[in-house]
Protein backbone atom coordinates (compact mmCIF):
# COMPACT_ATOMS: atom_id res chain seq x y z
CA UNK A 1 0.00 0.00 0.00
CA UNK A 2 1.45 3.00 -0.91
CA UNK A 3 1.07 5.62 1.86
CA UNK A 4 0.03 8.98 0.68
CA UNK A 5 1.09 13.11 2.52
CA UNK A 6 -1.22 15.55 0.89
CA UNK A 7 0.01 19.49 1.39
CA UNK A 8 -2.50 21.36 1.34
CA UNK A 9 -5.27 19.46 2.67
CA UNK A 10 -7.61 21.78 3.79
CA UNK A 11 -7.48 23.17 0.45
CA UNK A 12 -10.18 22.13 -2.16
CA UNK A 13 -8.08 19.77 -3.79
CA UNK A 14 -6.21 18.82 -0.94
CA UNK A 15 -10.05 17.39 0.01
CA UNK A 16 -10.54 16.31 -3.48
CA UNK A 17 -7.26 14.26 -3.19
CA UNK A 18 -8.34 12.74 0.56
CA UNK A 19 -11.70 12.02 -1.45
CA UNK A 20 -10.14 10.23 -4.04
CA UNK A 21 -7.88 8.12 -2.59
CA UNK A 22 -10.72 6.23 -0.72
CA UNK A 23 -11.06 4.65 -4.45
CA UNK A 24 -7.61 3.34 -4.71
CA UNK A 25 -7.23 -0.03 -3.51
CA UNK A 26 -3.21 0.64 -3.95
CA UNK A 27 -3.01 3.86 -1.81
CA UNK A 28 -4.27 5.57 1.24
CA UNK A 29 -3.52 9.36 2.90
CA UNK A 30 -1.69 9.14 6.32
CA UNK A 31 -1.58 12.31 7.03
CA UNK A 32 -1.64 16.10 5.89
CA UNK A 33 0.16 19.33 6.15
CA UNK A 34 -1.80 22.62 6.54
CA UNK A 35 -1.27 25.58 9.04
CA UNK A 36 -4.45 26.64 8.43
CA UNK A 37 -6.96 23.44 8.61
CA UNK A 38 -8.78 22.06 11.76
CA UNK A 39 -6.84 18.73 12.41
CA UNK A 40 -10.75 17.53 14.04
CA UNK A 41 -12.24 17.92 10.51
CA UNK A 42 -10.18 15.06 9.21
CA UNK A 43 -10.22 11.69 9.02
CA UNK A 44 -6.02 11.39 9.08
CA UNK A 45 -3.88 13.39 11.23
CA UNK A 46 -3.15 16.80 10.04
CA UNK A 47 0.03 18.62 10.93
CA UNK A 48 0.75 22.50 11.00
CA UNK A 49 4.05 21.93 9.64
CA UNK A 50 6.55 19.89 8.03
CA UNK A 51 8.43 19.49 11.19
CA UNK A 52 5.71 17.94 12.38
CA UNK A 53 5.02 15.27 10.51
CA UNK A 54 5.37 12.02 12.64
CA UNK A 55 4.00 9.47 10.18
CA UNK A 56 5.76 7.56 7.10
CA UNK A 57 5.16 8.51 3.93
CA UNK A 58 5.88 7.23 0.52
CA UNK A 59 4.90 10.19 -1.65
CA UNK A 60 3.50 13.82 -0.89
CA UNK A 61 1.23 15.20 -3.02
CA UNK A 62 1.11 18.90 -3.35
CA UNK A 63 -1.94 21.11 -3.53
CA UNK A 64 -0.64 23.94 -1.55
CA UNK A 65 0.98 27.40 -2.33
CA UNK A 66 4.62 28.16 -4.17
CA UNK A 67 5.35 29.50 -0.50
CA UNK A 68 5.49 26.47 1.21
CA UNK A 69 8.17 25.23 -1.47
CA UNK A 70 11.19 25.79 0.97
CA UNK A 71 9.28 23.73 3.84
CA UNK A 72 7.79 20.77 1.22
CA UNK A 73 11.84 20.74 -0.17
CA UNK A 74 13.37 20.31 3.44
CA UNK A 75 11.07 17.57 4.19
CA UNK A 76 11.07 15.41 1.01
CA UNK A 77 14.50 15.34 0.99
CA UNK A 78 16.07 14.86 4.82
CA UNK A 79 13.60 11.96 4.52
CA UNK A 80 14.29 10.85 0.59
CA UNK A 81 9.93 11.22 -0.25
CA UNK A 82 9.07 11.73 -3.58
CA UNK A 83 6.64 14.73 -4.21
CA UNK A 84 4.09 15.67 -6.95
CA UNK A 85 3.93 18.99 -7.36
CA UNK A 86 0.52 20.34 -8.60
CA UNK A 87 0.88 24.19 -7.42
CA UNK A 88 1.83 26.93 -9.83
CA UNK A 89 2.94 30.87 -9.55
CA UNK A 90 6.92 29.50 -8.74
CA UNK A 91 9.45 32.01 -9.16
CA UNK A 92 12.71 31.62 -11.72
CA UNK A 93 14.73 30.40 -8.04
CA UNK A 94 12.10 28.71 -6.75
CA UNK A 95 12.14 25.85 -10.04
CA UNK A 96 15.80 26.09 -9.87
CA UNK A 97 15.71 24.74 -6.73
CA UNK A 98 12.83 22.28 -7.57
CA UNK A 99 15.26 21.32 -10.53
CA UNK A 100 18.05 20.72 -8.00
CA UNK A 101 16.40 18.52 -5.90
CA UNK A 102 15.28 16.14 -8.64
CA UNK A 103 18.14 15.50 -8.54
CA UNK A 104 17.99 13.29 -5.20
CA UNK A 105 14.73 12.58 -4.97
CA UNK A 106 12.01 12.11 -7.68
CA UNK A 107 9.62 14.97 -8.76
CA UNK A 108 6.44 14.48 -10.81
CA UNK A 109 5.58 18.55 -11.93
CA UNK A 110 2.68 19.66 -14.22
CA UNK A 111 1.11 22.73 -13.95
CA UNK A 112 -2.94 20.76 -14.97
CA UNK A 113 -3.41 16.94 -13.67
CA UNK A 114 -6.06 16.64 -16.05
CA UNK A 115 -5.42 13.86 -18.87
CA UNK A 116 -7.94 15.86 -21.36
CA UNK A 117 -6.18 19.39 -20.55
CA UNK A 118 -2.86 17.77 -21.73
CA UNK A 119 -4.16 15.96 -24.49
CA UNK A 120 -4.96 19.65 -25.32
CA UNK A 121 -1.58 20.74 -24.88
CA UNK A 122 -0.76 17.74 -27.92
CA UNK A 123 -3.56 18.97 -30.14
CA UNK A 124 -2.17 22.34 -29.66
CA UNK A 125 1.32 21.35 -30.88
CA UNK A 126 -0.45 19.59 -33.93
CA UNK A 127 -2.38 22.49 -34.91
CA UNK A 128 0.82 24.99 -34.69
CA UNK A 129 2.56 22.68 -37.38
CA UNK A 130 0.06 22.58 -39.12
CA UNK A 131 -1.29 26.24 -39.81
CA UNK A 132 1.94 27.42 -38.98
CA UNK A 133 2.51 31.49 -39.29
CA UNK A 134 -0.72 32.65 -41.05
CA UNK A 135 -2.93 31.93 -37.74
CA UNK A 136 -2.67 34.24 -34.40
CA UNK A 137 -2.98 32.36 -31.16
CA UNK A 138 -4.69 33.32 -28.60
CA UNK A 139 -5.44 31.41 -25.26
CA UNK A 140 -8.39 32.50 -22.99
CA UNK A 141 -8.63 31.00 -18.82
CA UNK A 142 -10.82 31.03 -16.82
CA UNK A 143 -10.73 29.96 -13.27
CA UNK A 144 -12.79 31.04 -9.99
CA UNK A 145 -12.51 34.02 -7.92
CA UNK A 146 -10.49 32.61 -5.32
CA UNK A 147 -7.61 31.33 -7.73
CA UNK A 148 -4.48 33.63 -6.83
CA UNK A 149 -1.78 33.22 -9.89
CA UNK A 150 -2.76 35.32 -13.26
CA UNK A 151 -1.91 33.66 -16.16
CA UNK A 152 -2.82 30.09 -14.87
CA UNK A 153 0.14 27.77 -14.89
CA UNK A 154 -1.89 25.35 -17.34
CA UNK A 155 -2.33 28.81 -20.02
CA UNK A 156 1.41 29.14 -19.88
CA UNK A 157 1.79 25.67 -20.61
CA UNK A 158 -0.11 25.55 -23.16
CA UNK A 159 1.95 28.59 -24.65
CA UNK A 160 4.91 27.72 -24.19
CA UNK A 161 4.14 24.20 -25.89
CA UNK A 162 3.04 26.21 -28.93
CA UNK A 163 5.98 28.33 -28.54
CA UNK A 164 8.27 25.47 -29.05
CA UNK A 165 7.21 24.52 -32.49
CA UNK A 166 7.75 28.32 -33.62
CA UNK A 167 11.25 27.88 -32.19
CA UNK A 168 10.37 29.90 -29.15
CA UNK A 169 10.12 33.06 -31.56
CA UNK A 170 6.72 34.22 -30.60
CA UNK A 171 6.41 36.83 -27.67
CA UNK A 172 3.88 36.69 -25.00
CA UNK A 173 1.19 39.66 -24.62
CA UNK A 174 -1.00 39.66 -21.63
CA UNK A 175 -4.26 41.48 -21.70
CA UNK A 176 -3.12 44.02 -23.98
CA UNK A 177 -4.82 47.03 -21.62
CA UNK A 178 -1.47 48.68 -22.11
CA UNK A 179 -0.26 48.35 -26.27
CA UNK A 180 -1.30 51.26 -28.65
CA UNK A 181 -0.50 49.51 -31.50
CA UNK A 182 -1.67 46.77 -34.03
CA UNK A 183 -1.19 43.39 -33.06
CA UNK A 184 2.13 41.59 -34.43
CA UNK A 185 2.42 38.22 -35.77
CA UNK A 186 5.02 37.28 -33.47
CA UNK A 187 2.66 37.31 -30.54
CA UNK A 188 0.56 34.59 -28.44
CA UNK A 189 -2.17 36.44 -26.32
CA UNK A 190 -2.62 35.24 -23.26
CA UNK A 191 -6.37 36.47 -21.19
CA UNK A 192 -7.36 35.68 -17.59
CA UNK A 193 -10.89 35.68 -16.70
CA UNK A 194 -11.49 34.96 -13.27
CA UNK A 195 -14.83 34.51 -11.62
CA UNK A 196 -17.67 32.47 -9.03
CA UNK A 197 -17.24 28.74 -8.75
CA UNK A 198 -15.00 28.24 -12.51
CA UNK A 199 -13.35 25.33 -12.10
CA UNK A 200 -10.72 25.66 -14.77
CA UNK A 201 -11.63 25.80 -18.73
CA UNK A 202 -8.79 27.40 -21.69
CA UNK A 203 -9.74 28.00 -24.72
CA UNK A 204 -6.80 28.58 -27.30
CA UNK A 205 -8.08 30.29 -30.69
CA UNK A 206 -6.21 29.98 -33.72
CA UNK A 207 -7.51 33.18 -35.96
CA UNK A 208 -6.97 33.16 -39.42
CA UNK A 209 -8.52 34.46 -42.71
CA UNK A 210 -12.09 33.86 -42.82
CA UNK A 211 -11.92 31.04 -40.46
CA UNK A 212 -11.38 30.46 -36.30
CA UNK A 213 -10.01 26.96 -34.75
CA UNK A 214 -11.12 26.78 -31.08
CA UNK A 215 -9.58 23.71 -28.97
CA UNK A 216 -11.09 23.74 -26.13
CA UNK A 217 -11.31 21.97 -22.35
CA UNK A 218 -13.33 22.68 -19.75
CA UNK A 219 -13.07 20.87 -16.21
CA UNK A 220 -16.23 20.25 -14.13
CA UNK A 221 -15.24 19.21 -11.16
CA UNK A 222 -11.86 18.64 -9.34
CA UNK A 223 -12.39 15.20 -9.09
CA UNK A 224 -10.50 14.97 -12.59
CA UNK A 225 -7.54 16.71 -11.49
CA UNK A 226 -7.77 14.41 -8.12
CA UNK A 227 -7.66 11.23 -10.16
CA UNK A 228 -4.96 12.86 -12.00
CA UNK A 229 -2.91 13.56 -8.97
CA UNK A 230 -3.30 10.16 -7.60
CA UNK A 231 -2.06 8.32 -10.68
CA UNK A 232 0.74 10.30 -11.17
CA UNK A 233 1.62 9.53 -6.71
CA UNK A 234 1.33 5.87 -7.47
CA UNK A 235 3.76 6.71 -10.56
CA UNK A 236 6.21 8.72 -8.24
CA UNK A 237 6.63 5.85 -5.70
CA UNK A 238 8.24 3.68 -8.05
CA UNK A 239 10.67 6.64 -8.47
CA UNK A 240 13.70 7.22 -6.87
CA UNK A 241 15.40 10.22 -8.23
CA UNK A 242 14.63 12.57 -11.67
CA UNK A 243 11.88 14.90 -13.44
CA UNK A 244 8.60 13.36 -14.53
CA UNK A 245 5.44 15.23 -15.96
CA UNK A 246 2.46 13.86 -17.32
CA UNK A 247 3.51 12.66 -20.54
CA UNK A 248 5.88 10.45 -18.45
CA UNK A 249 2.81 9.61 -16.85
CA UNK A 250 0.67 9.11 -20.01
CA UNK A 251 3.57 7.09 -21.62
CA UNK A 252 3.98 4.41 -18.79
CA UNK A 253 -0.36 3.88 -19.16
CA UNK A 254 0.04 3.07 -23.17
CA UNK A 255 3.13 0.53 -22.60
Amino acid sequence: MIKVLIWGIGGRMGKNILEGLSAFDNAEAVGGVDKFADPSQFSVPVFKSGKDVNVDADVIIDFSRPDALDEILEYALAHKTGIMLATTGYSAEQQQAIDKASQSIAVFQSSNMSLGVNLLIELCRKASQVLGEKFDIEIIEQHHNQKVDSPSGTALSIANAINEEFDNSKEYVYGRHDKNCRRTDKEIGIHAIRGGTIVGKHDVLFIGKDEVITISHEAQSRAVFAQGAIRAGIFLSTKTSGKYSMKDLLQSATK
